[in-house]
């Protein structure tokens, strides 16, 4: 299996769309245009306060990877950067105590070769079950993120049918300001998976129309 960011493949050497891919393409862009006026308004450049944002979460994630992996992290970057993310890293050791949750695997990418796209999952995390785990350093919750991990869920099912995930599926939102998590579950994520197949196949549509009038 290729590592994420050199794409995901079939087993015929077929290149597929990943997770993030298909949902990005069609997710609704009003609350981004939004957000980059009020960042206008405010008189910062969207683009900048974006790409710190990005950083942050980024170097927060590598942080618990490192964490989870036994390894040690080093938060190296400008200052402001490196600050949210050690927020945000600390929110997550608070969950990680609190809620004692074995995690199994961490950074695994898979292929589905029935549906046709791949994935790399945050984690899979143990107790009473096997249960996929999500990090975001976002400033709310969304609706596609249920789409997403929903997605995570059938990877993970096609490629260990003898280990399905039978507890539900963890996010987990940190804060990069102030170190606050909040931590939400869902038992099962049905209507979300079936979302996913419906945007995956609107993909496959979509990347027709374009060659029809290119």
């Amino acid at each position: 299996m290729p590592p994420a960011h050199s794409g995901y493949f079939l087993a015929d050497g077929a290149r597929v769309p990943s997770v993030t891919q298909v949902i990005s393409r069609f997710k609704d862009a009003g609350a981004l245009i939004h957000w980059a006026w009020k960042c206008g308004r405010d008189g910062h450049d969207y683009r900048v306060v974006r790409d710190k944002a990005a950083d942050a979460g980024t170097m927060a994630h590598a942080a618990i990877e490192a964490h989870i992996r036994g390894r040690e992290f080093v938060f190296d970057g400008d200052i402001e950067t490196c600050d949210r993310a050690r927020c945000a890293f600390g929110a997550f050791l608070e969950w990680a105590e609190q809620t004692q949750l074995r995690i199994t695997h961490t950074e695994l990418a898979l292929v589905s070769e029935r549906y046709g796209f791949g994935g790399t999952m945050d984690a899979i995390v143990l107790r009473n079950g096997r249960a996929v785990g999500d990090w975001k350093a976002s400033n709310a919750c969304y609706p596609e993120y249920l789409i997403q991990i929903a997605a995570y869920g059938q990877l993970w099912n096609e490629n260990f049918p003898d280990e399905p995930i039978t507890a539900g599926y963890h996010l987990l939102r940190f804060d990069k300001r102030f170190g606050d998590f909040h931590s939400h579950w869902w038992k099962e994520l049905d209507r979300a998976w079936i979302a996913f197949r419906h945007l995956r196949a609107l993909w496959d549509i979509d990347l027709e129309l374009r060659d029809r009038v290119s």
